[in-house]
């Protein structure tokens, strides 16, 4: 069993924990992710670590109430504890050579985003930070992206607070001054990534994409996770959990993904519903 020792909420549907896992603060790196059970006879779901603590022993996550058992999740409470907390897995973003660097987050994505960004200032990189969101009520992480970029733009889809448009609009403006990034790291919605990789292909500038696609054992043997990557005009089939999150933005065929990622829409819609109506129920 894991304790929840802090909990705090980023915005109305938007939640950060702290969970005491010893072994796995004391391995995880930015990029890096963990599968969860809230109870014993749960579905497992991956979420992103979003920082470590090793003096503490603690895990920080961040995650969105949308389906069943972020739902469960959110409804646990300080003090209290979930079944499973296994990890680090996946493959830790890769931060050598990069000497500056463009972060682009959008929405929740931030909370991946944000441990990247931090670890670049730590090693001394220039980091340039770009997050966007719907509007106001759905900002996260300004405070923790202003003190790990050297430069951080603010976006609204509505014009609600900051710049109106979305994240491409000042990563073009950039490229086209002049600006050049050793990488763009972009994470958040697939339709976000998909056009900020097409933004950036006209001036060669490297883009890596995190995936974060339907995974149930997280250890490459369900194919549940599987992405497929375009290489020299053939198609190659990765997985998300053991060969990513992180994977080339130009070889991503994000429509693909996108199809994939709506197959199980309505059963997660459903499941959800169900769930709200247990806690009611249980309340």
């Amino acid at each position: 069993m894991y304790k929840i020792v802090r909990k705090r909420a980023l915005n109305p549907t938007v939640t950060e924990m702290e969970i005491e896992a010893p072994l796995v603060a004391k391995k995880a790196k930015p990029g890096q992710f963990i599968i969860l059970r809230v109870d014993g006879d749960g579905e497992r779901i991956p979420l992103t670590v979003a920082g470590t603590d090793a003096d503490e022993g603690t895990v920080k996550i961040i995650f969105q109430t949308v389906g069943a058992t972020t739902e469960a999740l959110h409804h646990k409470n300080e003090g209290e504890y979930i079944s499973d907390f296994a990890g680090p897995l996946g493959v830790p973003t890769r931060t050598e050579g990069i000497k500056k660097v463009c972060i682009i987050g959008g929405g929740v994505g931030c909370a991946i985003a944000m441990p990247v960004a931090e670890e670049f200032h730590r090693l001394g990189a220039e980091v340039t930070s770009i997050i966007g969101f719907r509007s106001r009520d759905f900002l996260i992480l300004e405070d923790e992206f202003r003190a790990a970029s050297d430069r951080l733009v603010v976006m609204t889809d509505d014009g609600s607070y900051a710049r109106e448009g979305n994240v491409t609009v000042p990563l073009r403006e950039m490229l086209e001054a002049g600006e050049r990034f050793d990488m763009i790291i972009a994470i958040g919605p697939l339709v976000m990534m998909k056009f900020v990789t097409l933004t950036a292909k006209p001036f060669g500038v490297p883009v890596t994409v995190s995936m974060n696609p339907i995974m149930i054992d997280g250890t490459g043997m369900c194919g549940g996770c599987r992405v497929t990557l375009v290489r020299g005009g053939e198609r190659v089939t990765k997985f998300a959990c053991v060969d990513g999150p992180d994977f080339d933005g130009y070889e991503i065929d994000f429509d693909e993904a996108a199809s994939r990622g709506r197959m199980y829409f309505d059963f997660e819609r459903r499941a959800h519903e169900r769930t709200c109506n247990l806690l009611k129920g249980a309340n």
